[in-house]
């Protein structure tokens, strides 16, 4: 076949990375960073190096179903529409709702907008951007009259001084962290993290703040003072730019900080000295209950001391999804109206002239958490999820499980047949996945990238857009959704956007509103707004931004029922719900477990064990993790990931566990802060299992599972005899036990004696290790002996656990290559290619040195 070479972009985070993608065979794919692209300029992260590894088919959803049965096209839309047209009719356009994705591209964002708020007449549509950005949303628009980034990733690369804050730059946002790391060999640029942990970005860091959760405002505003007392704020920007509260400024107190004065010092003496400065921050601002609050406190102390809206310096908020930006500027939260238009009744009146919409939406809808409850409640009948998860994805996530289970009706369109969502369905509709979508995408910078194809689309699998556009028409509203192509949805909105630029808005992409199909398709990475977008003038009427009067939250009082407070993130190599990264084995080498993090202090107070398990609760869930010890952790605080669900784990749930308490402005949920407990678990038997295909997993004290590269490798404990005829697979059993241990090790062979499964279980012994083990699934040549023994009779060279997943670079060979001399990252990398590719691992290898350095100093000392 000839191969294709196609320009695409990256499915993964904000950043927007452009991507050449080689198609080598029917679904597989050759992926390298773009070098012309200039979010990346050819770099990639472990997540978007390995994209080939995630286009299969497996667990697709590759046809319509209705309830449990397969139904066609026309069956399974003609339900979705006599259940929506009748749920309308009895109970009103707002009993109905959809949920939508920073996953979705803006074709399909605008569609769904335009579909709900301009011909069902109703404003409930929300999007998983809820739980990211949405804060950052509302700080831009108190701030700036508009939803708009006042930098770009070239900033970053011209600043003196980077600020992040609440970011794990290096583990979430890869590329960028590599940009900053250019900056900071080229020119010196400063780095200070701002964050309560010690995270591998933070360890980086010239300066690592370690605030109490929920500090953030009370530290910009001591900031914002001690920049006044030392006459460094900029009195004609403010004068002449700004509008400022009377008295604000003056009444800040330089004290309020809540930090070792010494750190704040530093931190004020960094600040002073760097003129060109900006600050990047992400979820762990925005994920709070004063998140909008936060925003703005970070945009204050740079509009009063002018640093914003000039080359390497200003706020920057980096988005968490490939298309967040996207999905803000048509409309996707329901909040908005669309292209950055509100709700007045002159903003609504010139939508529905554009749309020539006769029943546009009264005002706002429900917000996430919102929607969620009026689902639980009875109020809202029918949603409709598109390429999301709520289920795993909320706070309080089994309140959610229950309302979806109580909605009358539930829609869901996807890419995997077997999510979570998905199986409290009524109607599944099979949706593209990445590879085969068409269509656009904003990153954090504002820049407008195309998505293009690499494969037919599979079975039955259609656009979002276009099930949305054959939904609307069996609605009765066809003629205002007959899009042959994603490149004519794309002149619309773009249309669209001068009714903003009529308004003093940024958005304004008129100048596309012609674009033919073949300019669409050939459509190079195009920045809207400029820039900087805030050079001349800013969104509000008279022109000039607003500094915000904002209060550092009261701390609540403690709670000795929940001691600790509960911080919850991304992992390095996983994304979201592991839908697509949770089958790549390259990528599930680095954590195969979700793990609690805990200062080892607390957990001996606590008589939790080092790789242990423990119940981690809170007021509104319970579940249990694999322990941690991390002196990274401050005392008092603990952090699990937010990537595990049903399919990938029978605990681990930390969704669970937040409450449904939000930002009362943006409506984003606080999930870095709650209130928990935590007590040991103890199982009776421990196991592990390596198999070649999914394990039928009984219900547990605890399973999680992991892909390797030819099959599944599965983590087990309980309480009394495990059903072993429902764990493993029917085949040739060959047992070995030790009694005095309470070993058993049973492996399970085919008829041509390749390896289907091999469990190893124990009461009170240690168990093999798992890599060599699960590198013989399918192995017809391995041994039944060593198989027995849990190792080769030969042993292997030990890699030790993986730290750079890019090359598959051990802990072991980076601790050889360094004995041998190579005690820089550049020499690590030269030895053994680690952390040459993404960087992502690059902070873990400089720690490793670090402590290799320390402990040559102590012992020649």
């Amino acid at each position: 076949m000839t191969m294709k070479d196609i320009r695409t972009t990256c499915a993964y985070c904000g950043v927007g990375c452009g991507i050449r993608a080689t198609v080598t065979g029917d679904r597989a794919v050759s992926i390298k960073g773009d070098p012309e692209h200039p979010a990346n300029f050819g770099r990639l992260c472990s997540k978007g190096t390995h994209l080939g590894e995630t286009v299969g088919l497996e667990g697709r959803l590759l046809h319509p179903m209705v309830d449990a049965e397969r139904a066609t096209w026309n069956e399974a839309l003609d339900l979705a529409a006599a259940r929506m047209r009748e749920c309308i009719e009895r109970h009103g356009p707002d009993s109905v709702a959809f949920y939508v994705s920073g996953q979705l591209l803006t074709e399909d964002y605008y569609v769904a907008n335009k579909l709900m708020k301009g011909f069902i007449g109703s404003g409930n549509i929300d999007t998983n951007s809820r739980l990211c950005m949405a804060s950052a949303v509302a700080a831009h628009n108190r701030a700036f009259g508009e939803d708009l980034v006042p930098c770009t990733y070239d900033d970053l690369e011209a600043a003196d001084l980077v600020l992040l804050v609440g970011s794990n730059t290096a583990w979430c946002h890869p590329v960028i962290w590599q940009r900053i790391e250019a900056a900071r060999s080229a020119r010196g640029t400063r780095l200070v993290v701002i964050d309560p942990r010690r995270t591998e970005t933070a360890e980086q860091a010239d300066l690592h703040v370690a605030l109490a959760p929920d500090g953030d405002i009370a530290l910009f505003n001591a900031l914002l003072a001690e920049m006044r007392d030392r006459d460094l704020l900029d009195e004609a920007f403010m004068a002449e730019r700004c509008a400022v509260p009377e008295g604000y400024v003056a009444g800040l107190d330089p004290r309020g900080h809540g930090i070792d004065p010494a750190t704040f010092r530093a931190l004020a003496d960094l600040v002073a000295a760097s003129p060109r400065m900006v600050t990047l921050f992400s979820q762990g601002a925005n994920q709070s209950r004063c998140g909008t609050d936060k925003g703005n406190a970070i945009i204050n102390l740079h509009l009063a001391l002018g640093r914003i809206s000039q080359t390497g310096a200003g706020p920057f908020s980096i988005t968490g999804q490939p298309n967040a930006m996207g999905g803000r500027e048509v409309g996707g939260l329901a909040n908005m109206l669309a292209c950055h238009l509100g709700f007045s009744s002159e903003e609504r009146a010139d939508a529905a002239i554009f749309w020539n919409a006769p029943n546009i939406c009264a005002g706002p809808g429900l917000k996430a958490v919102d929607l969620f409850r009026a689902v639980h409640d009875g109020r809202v009948k029918f949603v409709w999820v598109m390429a999301t998860n709520p289920a795993v994805s909320m706070p309080d996530a089994g309140f959610v499980r229950e309302a979806l289970a109580r909605c009358e009706t539930l829609v869901v369109s996807d890419v995997i047949a077997d999510t979570d969502t998905a199986r409290l369905a009524h109607i599944r509709l099979p949706a593209l996945a990445w590879g085969e979508k068409d269509g656009t995408v904003t990153n954090s910078e504002r820049r407008i990238s195309r998505q293009r194809a690499l494969f037919e689309a599979p079975g039955q699998a259609r656009a979002d857009w276009a099930i949305l556009c054959d939904f609307a028409e069996r609605m009765g509203w066809g003629r205002a959704f007959a899009f042959p192509t994603a490149a004519a949805i794309f002149r619309e909105y773009a249309a669209m956007t001068a009714l903003a630029g009529a308004r003093g808005k940024a958005l304004d992409l008129s100048h596309l509103a012609g674009l033919g199909d073949a300019a669409y398709e050939a459509l190079e990475p195009t920045l809207w707004g400029g820039v900087h977008p805030t050079a001349r003038t800013f969104s509000h009427p008279d022109g000039k931004a607003r500094l915000v009067a904002v209060e550092a939250p009261v701390a609540a009082p403690a709670d000795p029922e929940f001691p600790f407070r509960l911080n919850t993130g991304r992992y390095r190599d996983q994304w979201h719900t592991m839908t697509r990264t949770g089958l790549s084995p390259t990528l599930s080498q680095h954590r195969r477990e979700p793990l609690l993090e805990i200062h080892p202090e607390d957990a001996a107070l606590a008589g939790i064990e080092d790789g242990g398990l423990a119940r981690l609760a809170t007021r509104v869930g319970a579940t249990v993790f694999r322990v941690l010890h991390s002196t990274a952790q401050r005392r008092g605080d603990l952090f699990v990931p937010m990537h595990w669900t049903d399919a990938m784990a029978g605990e681990g749930r930390a969704n669970r566990l937040p409450l449904q308490e939000t930002d009362p402005l943006s409506g984003q949920p606080g999930f870095k802060d709650t209130p928990a407990r935590v007590e040991p678990v103890v199982p009776e038997w421990r196991a592990f299992l390596a198999t070649r295909d999914e394990a039928a997993l009984p219900s547990l004290l605890w399973w999680s599972r992991a892909k390797v590269a030819n099959g599944w490798l599965c983590e087990l404990a309980g309480n009394g005899a495990p059903d072993l005829e429902v764990i493993l697979p029917k085949g040739t059993w060959l047992e070995a036990a030790d009694m005095v241990r309470g070993m058993r090790r049973i492996i399970v062979l085919d008829k041509a004696g390749g390896l289907l499964a091999a469990l190893y279980l124990t009461r009170n012994g240690e168990l093999p290790p798992r890599d060599w083990v699960a590198a013989q699934i399918g192995n017809a040549e391995a041994s039944a002996l060593e198989l027995l023994a849990g190792r080769p009779a030969v042993a292997l060279p030990d890699r030790g656990p993986i730290v750079c997943v890019c090359h598959g670079v051990g802990v072991n060979e980076i601790a050889a290559a360094a004995c041998a001399g190579a005690m820089t990252l550049e020499a690590i990398a030269g030895c053994t290619r680690a952390g040459s590719n993404c960087g992502s691992c690059r902070p873990a290898i400089a720690r490793m040195l670090d402590e290799m350095n320390l402990d040559t100093q102590e012992a020649a000392e």
